[in-house]
């Protein structure tokens, strides 16, 4: 099984409310060159549930990761927070950079940057990051659904 292990959001109490003013946003101009140098510098980086760094990555912390250095702006950390963001678009309509979701399980989701030509980059858990077919046995019946993240709040710097 290649996914993410996102499992049901845990309730976390904030003792003391932190305020962020998030910002509108136009749509990033992603171009399939730029994900392939992402991918190219992140390349074979192992999973790890929770990871962020070169020692290890999770699929919604790719997306926050490539998020961050291509666009210059933050996501939610989570496959669930990244999800609610966004207009949602059908398969045909996807564009370089939007992000495409699978249901592995009902407990288990996960999140890749679609980069053109039916393909998507992504933390696998066995190959680490990498570049995968849409249309792969594994993938295409688990497509759950698109986002296109034009207008939508984004952090212009990390949440505290």
């Amino acid at each position: 099984m290649s996914a993410c292990a996102t499992k049901v959001p845990e309730v976390v109490v904030v003792k003391k409310p932190v305020v962020v003013a998030p910002v509108i946003v136009q749509k990033p101009s992603w171009r399939e060159s730029t994900l392939l140098e992402f991918h190219d510098e992140w390349r074979g980086t192992p999973y790890r549930l929770g990871g962020l760094s070169k020692k290890g990555v999770d699929c919604s912390g790719m997306v926050y990761l490539a998020y961050k250095d291509i666009v210059g702006q933050y996501l939610p950390r989570t496959v669930m927070g990244q999800k609610i963001l966004g207009q949602e678009i059908k398969r045909h309509e996807l564009e370089i950079g939007d992000l495409v979701f699978f249901k592995v399980n009902p407990r288990v989701q996960h999140v890749g940057i679609y980069v053109g030509d039916n393909n998507f980059l992504h933390a696998s858990t066995k190959k680490g990051v990498k570049i995968s077919s849409l249309n792969n046995v594994y993938w295409a019946p688990r497509f759950w659904t698109a986002k296109r993240l034009e207008d939508v709040d984004l952090y212009p710097r990390e949440p505290s």
